[in-house]
């Protein structure tokens, strides 16, 4: 099942998105087959792996999963499908070596817990979504980050009906497939990573896990159009703008009224 939300007039609509319609508990919205969705949940807080941008490569370095280390980061950051999201501005332009995006899998909790175990894990995921992080990264491939309203994309939906382990995995920028992987190249099975940050925090209803992504940070640049597919999830896309374009903030501010 696949859980959307979508902008009306009178606010942010939740419901279950099936052949080009949200069913929602007031009715049904024709929304198309490829609508702009609003972020699939509202996270107190977003927790991705700290380090260089989480491609598989840089987990693997860690040998067991307690050796990761995790980030929080405000909600306020996530924009959803086909909504824009804008490079770093100018500022960070001296400390940035380049801009690199990566589409990372991302676990949404569906109920607070503390101290899981990895085998009640699946007991407290609502499902699975999918992250597209563009960031700017210096010599050393360590993020610069800067306070931009909207650097992630999330969604295009939250899918409850997905084994997270061995999904296929489709990077493409702008037309061009630059990555194609599964997930059984990650270290580390979702479950594990839920499993270690629930020993250190609690987590809350729809906060939102990144888990990592299988295929490795790509080059961008403002105009490009990203695009990553995790099969049984969906296609989440978002172009990246110019942080300063004043259509892109208009935009930003219209999807998330």
């Amino acid at each position: 099942m696949k859980l959307a939300r979508i902008a009306t007039d009178d606010g942010p609509v939740a419901g279950r998105y099936e052949d080009g319609v949200l069913h929602a508990d007031d009715g049904a919205y024709d929304v198309g087959a490829d609508p702009d969705f609003l972020p699939p949940c509202d996270p107190a807080a977003l927790y991705r792996i700290d380090g260089d941008v989480a491609g598989a490569d840089e987990q693997s370095a860690r040998e067991h999963v307690d050796a990761l280390d995790f980030v929080a980061e405000p909600a306020a950051s996530l924009v959803g499908h086909r909504a824009p999201v804008p490079a770093p501005d100018p500022a960070d332009e001296l400390a940035a070596d380049k801009l690199v995006a990566v589409g990372e899998f991302a676990a949404v909790i569906d109920e607070r817990c503390r101290n899981v175990s990895e085998d009640a894990v699946p007991e407290i995921v609502r499902g699975y979504a999918i992250r597209n992080d563009v960031v700017a990264v210096d010599r050393s491939g360590r993020p610069v980050r800067n306070a931009v309203d909207g650097p992630v994309g999330l969604g295009p939906w939250i899918e409850t009906a997905v084994d997270p382990t061995g999904v296929g995995v489709r990077f493409d920028v702008t037309g061009e497939r630059r990555r194609k992987v599964t997930t059984e190249s990650m270290p580390f099975d979702p479950v594990e990573i839920v499993s270690s940050l629930s020993r250190r925090v609690s987590l809350r209803s729809g906060d939102v896990v990144s888990l990592g992504s299988p295929a490795a940070p790509e080059s961008v640049e403002a105009g490009d159009a990203v695009e990553t597919t995790y099969e049984g999830v969906g296609t989440l896309r978002n172009t990246v703008v110019d942080s300063s374009e004043p259509e892109g903030r208009d935009e930003r501010e219209a999807l998330r009224a």
